[in-house]
Order: structure tokens, then sequence, then C-alpha cells
């Protein structure tokens, strides 16, 4: 019996540890497109503290981009997984994710508006404290935070977790940190791709941290990546666990 009891008891403690992490959706519009985000939260923190916006891949804003979000609310932070590509768009099909990437990134202005936006709803959530504030993005969504870093968007770093690399324009003079973490076995980015880019922004003194996993591939962070049919797509135990800790430690300074 007292077993059984230590038993609930630990369960209890589980329960509520977990029901402190709050969340909502936040709805939100951007040239006809109905946007969907979700804020979350601890609300066992007082008080503002810094924030944390999320980028999904580019299957759209699936759970997984909802699961790094809540991680990030149990780590203190206010966070929010932004919806880039709108009206429910969300699919486990590498074409129609394609697609759904493709048409939102054929327009930069457009691509960056909508980051934008999402950004502003983390801010105006008023749990964020002052200028506090960075961007972490997968695959799509770590290119969609490093073109953050190009538009000198009001966050204080951006990380890439095996994202895509969109090269720095000419004039690119960047004011937040950039932590970049990629799998050196990814396959949807060529090694000449990744030297061009560590040259144009070494060449324009943009400071940047490059985290290389030896052996990972694409999607490295996501449990899921093998489901998808894709050679390429695995997840890396070791890979997801230093990266994830290299995040922590960058915000730890930053913050």
């Amino acid at each position: 019996m007292k077993r059984l009891l230590a038993f609930f008891s630990l369960c209890a403690i589980a329960f509520t540890a977990q029901a402190a992490i709050q969340s909502k959706a936040v709805h939100y519009e951007h040239e006809g497109a109905k946007l969907t985000g979700y804020l979350y939260w601890d609300d066992k923190v007082k008080g503002k503290r810094p924030g944390v916006m999320v980028t999904h891949e580019w299957w759209g804003l699936n759970g997984y981009a909802k699961q790094r979000a809540q991680m990030l609310a149990e780590l203190g932070y206010v966070s929010f997984a932004a919806d880039m590509y709108g009206d429910g768009k969300v699919t486990d099909k590498p074409a129609q994710a394609k697609e759904y990437m493709t048409e939102i990134t054929s327009d930069p202005d457009a691509w960056m508006e909508r980051a934008s936006l999402g950004l502003e709803q983390l801010m105006k959530s008023g749990m964020v404290k002052g200028d506090k504030v960075a961007a972490i993005g997968y695959c799509f969504g770590g290119g969609t935070s490093l073109k953050m870093a190009y538009n000198n968007m009001p966050v204080k770093a951006v990380v890439s977790f095996h994202g895509s690399f969109p090269m720095p324009p000419e004039d690119s003079q960047l004011k937040p940190e950039v932590l970049i973490l990629h799998g050196e076995a990814d396959a949807f980015v060529k090694p000449e791709i990744v030297a061009a880019w560590k040259d144009k922004m070494t060449a324009k003194g943009n400071k940047f941290t490059f985290v290389g996993y030896e052996g990972a591939r694409h999607g490295f962070t996501n449990p899921g990546a093998g489901e998808f049919g894709i050679g390429n797509l695995k997840y890396d135990a070791a890979a997801d666990k230093d990266s994830w800790q290299q995040m922590q430690n960058l915000f730890k300074r930053i913050f």
C-alpha cells in the first residue's frame, strides 16, 4: 500500500508539473491567409521572461514544431510556434511540402513579412521581457531564421537546426548572433554550399557559430524523421541532444 501511495504521489507531482505549461491558439492574418500559431508558457514562472519564436519544417506547423515550443516553455521561456503557411496547410507528403514552401519563399518580401508577424504575436503576449527575444527554426524554419537575421529583425540570436542555407545579401551586417547546427551527412545541402555560405559570412565580417555533426542527416532532431519515406531524413539522438544543449548555452549567455 505504501508503494502504491508513493506511486500515485509521484504521478500527482508529474501531472502538476505538466499542468503548469499553458498554451493557446493565436489567430492572425497575412495577405488573405488565415494563420494560427501557438503560444506556450509556464504559469509557475512569475513576471516577464525571454521569448523564443519557433518556425516549423517544410511540412507546416505540425505537432513536432509545437512540441519544441512546449519544450522551450519548460525551460522557462515564452515561446510561439509561428504558422508560415496558413489556412491549415500541413502535410506529410514531400511533393506537397515542397509546393507549400516554394509558394512562400518565392516572394522574399512576403516571406519575411510573415516571419515578422509571427515575432509580433510573441511580443504581443505581454509576457516577454524587453528585447530578450530569439528565433529558432528547423529545416525550412532554419532558413527562415537565417533570413530574419539578414533582415536584422529585433532578435538577439537565431538558431538553425538542419536548416537551409540562403546566402546573405551583399550588404549584410548582421546584428543577431547566428548559431548553425548542421548534419554533415545531409544530402540536401552540398558541402560546397556550406563552404560558400561560410566564406560569404566571413568576408562580410559577420560572426557565426557552426556546429557540424558527423554522420547526421537532415531532420536529425526529429524522432519521426524516418517516417516520411525519404532516405536522407534520419533521427540522430546524440546530435539532437547536443544541438539542444548548444541552443540552451547560447540563450543562457545572451539572456
